[in-house]
């Protein structure tokens, strides 16, 4: 049964991330995630229900549009693998429960959120804003997390960033983080608890300073060149889902060896 329920979780993640496409390519144009129907961004022609099976139509069609030809971009099955595969994971930890949909609800958001912050260099307001009090009734009515631990993790989270941000400012006298950062950690805060907060603050940070060193070095830009923080920060957030507690814990309560 857990192994019928387990693809079930697969194949739903997928179906949601053909939705997180529409998402990622409409939101940042302001356009209407449910009107129109799907179509190819080149000829404008509805794609036809056969054509729209997760994964599998683009592989069938080799990756173009039936109606024109033009190429679809790759991007569309990855965000629907990566989907499936959060899916799943998030059913082998909490198996077929309310938690499992709160969580797997929560790395949805990060999954639309850290493909815009790619492409465009923002994180909707209309993602982390509702987000933010989504997430924290979520996290304590669903989660079991305590009610001031939520609390505290947006109040935290968001004012954590936002010092940061100020400084850097003050010192460089230019913009280093937008506000779109601080309010995605105030969101991941609100479903997380204020502990988690270290350990995803200190996680993405280096995984973003790894990533902008290769990338300084391969297109040989200068250290200006701008590098997404939200990506990180959900990578980060959904690492911690599943091993961060007892990261945290090990750190905390044992310390290193």
């Amino acid at each position: 049964m857990d192994i019928f329920w387990g693809v079930v979780s697969i194949v739903f993640g997928a179906a949601i991330g053909s939705f997180l496409n529409v998402c990622i390519w409409r939101i940042p144009e302001g356009k209407s995630i449910v009107f129109p129907a799907s179509h190819c961004p080149k000829c404008g022609k509805s794609i036809r229900p056969c054509d729209n099976i997760p994964v599998l139509s683009w592989l069938i069609l080799r990756g173009r549009c039936r109606d024109c030809g033009e190429p679809i971009s790759p991007r569309y099955p990855l965000v629907e693998i990566l989907t499936a595969l959060l899916s799943w994971a998030m059913f082998w930890k909490y198996g077929l429960s309310l938690e499992y949909l709160a969580a797997f609800l929560f790395a949805a958001a990060l999954v639309v959120i850290t493909f815009i912050d790619f492409d465009h260099q923002i994180i909707p307001d209309v993602i982390s804003l509702p987000g933010i009090p989504v997430f924290f009734l979520l996290a304590v009515f669903v989660m079991g997390l305590g009610f001031l631990d939520s609390l505290l993790g947006v109040l935290i989270g968001g004012g954590f960033l936002y010092l940061i941000a100020v400084g850097y400012e003050l010192l460089t006298k230019r913009e280093g983080m937008g506000g779109g950062d601080i309010k995605l950690l105030a969101m991941i805060g609100a479903f997380l608890g204020w502990k988690s907060l270290f350990f995803v603050v200190f996680m993405s940070s280096i995984l973003g300073a790894l990533v902008g060193v290769v990338l300084i070095a391969i297109k040989g830009k200068d250290m200006k060149y701008a590098v997404p923080f939200g990506p990180f920060l959900s990578i980060a957030a959904v690492f911690y889902v599943f091993v961060g507690v007892e990261l945290t814990h090990l750190v905390l309560y044992r310390g290193l060896p």
